[in-house]
């Protein structure tokens, strides 16, 4: 009990002629019986038609009142401690201000000795405005207030200068002030089993499966068909360009079953695409070409610059809204970004290739493309995609299903036309173009004009077209991704059209026709090209087949086109040795 609650409790009025010393008073005895205080006073209420000369104090000492230091003996107690308090300003001032205490003879209606806030209090703290009065009920006046509410002087607590909350530089996530020796690392995946009992359903299979089997295995191809496929929106792409999972994994097996390194057969695709002839040679096209674009803006193109030219034929057809390529990212020279170009002069500015992937397939999203596409029905669009044949692999397999609640499904059925590069393998930007070029070969990315992957070797070319380097592929393997061994389609067997430089001279581009909508693509473009039969078949289906012998040696599975489509998780993982279940084992 506070010092103000004992004044409120014992509610005493002092005599207006009491001197202004302390006065004592003991803490009533609470224990009384009825007959011992019906003839005292009660608490705060002076004698009935007495004045404020009658009001009395409660005896310090003595019997069994209820003010008297006794226990329930009638003993005197020794434990009990006096009440002080003082006199207001207005009794020492003879009753002179009466009317603003509220007692006829102006004695304070508080009496309490200073906390308050009363006249009595201001006047031992220094503070004589005479404008302060005692509250009514005996409560603290607002500071800077008088007894009407007006306003006196202010007074501010100076800002501090030069001083500032310490702020780190630290990552926002990192914990700070963890005792040594304590671990408070994210539990791992076990902690689901510890929550509940609840069993994984047979053939259920999760990203943390594809995680451990394909992307910490580094068999990762960066096609971004796991992005694509996921109906939960919770894989996006990391800042190594590899596939995270960015939300909770709802076990779906749609990564796992569309990943052309894990549960996708690549060669049953080709089969279920293009028929039982497409799985031979180059193979079963409808006809091929050596061609070359003959306006200005072929320069800055790859060899005959065909890739361009088809897209903006079918762009000012209106075939297409627009086409899904490759830029070269702002920030780092030569590595390249995904792209939806709208425009002819778009596709002009963005001719060329580029040696690493831009995780096509997880920016199939038309949302994301919003901005540049028309405002019409996602039905209704049309895109062209150009990617590796791996990419259109994926893009093919998951045409092929109607997945209603895909995040990305109307970018996938968007994509009418595909554009598949030949390609014996790709490269990791930061070991092609930072450690071989840069840091082996002293060649700076602001260096570098052209980069060019031809007869079996990597080529180099500046600003002006001089030749920096010449040198075996095979130097480079280092660079190249692991997982572009175990891959046989140098080709494109799924693609409407297949483009390279293989087959043809300088200049020229080979191209492959392989659909009746490749076809029409080739129709548009075919009147404003310089072209002519492809060269040599030949050089074509001779690397098609070294590259299917390298990856019959890389694949721990056998090359079946006619198994199922889709490979069981345990079937993989017993060929690879992938530990199964991860995420039971804290992956």
């Amino acid at each position: 009990m506070t010092d103000g609650q004992h004044r409120e409790e014992c509610g005493v009025n002092a005599p207006a002629d009491a001197a202004p010393e302390l006065v004592e008073d003991a803490v009533p005895n609470t224990a009384s019986d009825e007959d011992e205080t019906a003839d005292q006073p009660l608490p705060r209420i002076p004698e009935s038609g007495g004045t404020g000369d009658e009001a009395t104090v409660p005896p310090t000492s003595g019997g069994g009142g209820r003010g008297g230091r006794t226990d329930h003996s009638g003993h005197e107690r020794t434990d009990a401690k006096p009440i002080r308090f003082y006199r207001g300003e207005a009794e020492r001032d003879g009753g002179e201000r009466g009317d603003e205490t509220g007692t006829a003879d102006g004695a304070s209606v508080c009496g309490c000795g200073g906390s308050c806030g009363c006249d009595g209090a201001d006047e031992r703290a220094g503070i004589d405005d005479g404008r302060r009065t005692a509250a009514p009920d005996g409560g603290a006046r607002p500071a800077n207030v008088d007894g009407e509410g007006n306003l006196g002087d202010l007074s501010f607590t100076e800002p501090g200068e030069g001083r500032s909350q310490d702020l780190s530089t630290d990552r926002p996530d990192r914990r700070v002030g963890v005792p040594d020796g304590i671990d408070l690392d994210t539990p791992g995946y076990a902690i689901r089993d510890e929550m509940n009992d609840i069993e994984t359903p047979d053939g259920k299979t999760w990203f943390m499966e594809l995680d451990a089997a394909v992307i910490d295995e580094g068999r990762c191809i960066q096609c971004g068909t796991c992005v694509a496929s996921c109906p939960s929106d919770s894989i996006g792409i990391g800042d190594d360009g590899l596939p995270e999972l960015v939300k909770m994994c709802t076990g779906c097996s749609l990564c796992w079953d569309f990943c052309p390194r894990g549960g996708l057969r690549y060669e049953r695709q080709w089969k279920i695409t293009g028929g039982e002839d497409n799985v031979k040679g180059a193979g079963d096209p409808i006809t091929e070409f050596s061609a070359k674009v003959e306006e200005s803006w072929r320069e800055n193109a790859q060899d005959g610059g065909l890739v361009t030219s088809v897209l903006i034929h079918l762009l000012e057809a209106g075939e297409i809204d627009g086409a899904l390529v490759a830029t070269e990212s702002e920030e780092e020279p030569w590595k390249a970004e995904s792209f939806l170009a709208t425009t002819p002069e778009e596709l002009i500015a963005n001719a060329g290739s580029f040696y690493n992937q831009t995780m096509a397939l997880g920016n199939v999203d038309v949302d994301q493309w919003a901005e540049k596409l028309p405002e019409t029905d996602p039905e209704d669009l049309s895109l062209a995609l150009v990617g590796t044949p791996c990419e259109i692999e994926g893009i093919r397999a998951l045409q092929d299903f109607d997945w209603d609640y895909a995040s990305q499904e109307a970018g996938v059925r968007a994509a009418d036309y595909t554009i598949a590069l030949m390609c014996t393998k790709n490269f990791n930007y930061e070991r092609l173009v930072g450690e071989q070029l840069a840091e082996k070969r002293d060649i700076q990315p602001e260096e570098i004009g052209k980069l060019d992957v031809l007869h079996g070797d990597m080529i180099v070319y500046d600003d002006d077209g001089d030749l920096l380097l010449e040198e075996d592929i095979e130097e480079f393997h280092g660079a190249a991704l692991k997982g572009c061994d175990e891959c046989a389609d140098f080709t494109g067997y799924c693609a409407d059209l297949t483009v390279g430089s293989v087959g043809s001279s300088d200049e020229y581009s080979s191209v492959i026709v392989r659909t009746e909508r490749g076809l029409k693509a080739w129709e548009l473009t075919e009147p404003d090209l310089d072209y002519h039969d492809l060269e040599d078949r030949s050089a074509v289906g001779g690397l098609q087949s070294w590259d299917k012998k390298k990856a019959f040696e890389s694949l721990e599975r056998p090359f079946d086109p006619d198994a199922p489509r889709f490979i069981e998780y345990t079937e993989h993982a017993e060929r690879y040795g992938t530990e199964l279940n991860p995420h039971e084992a804290d992956h």
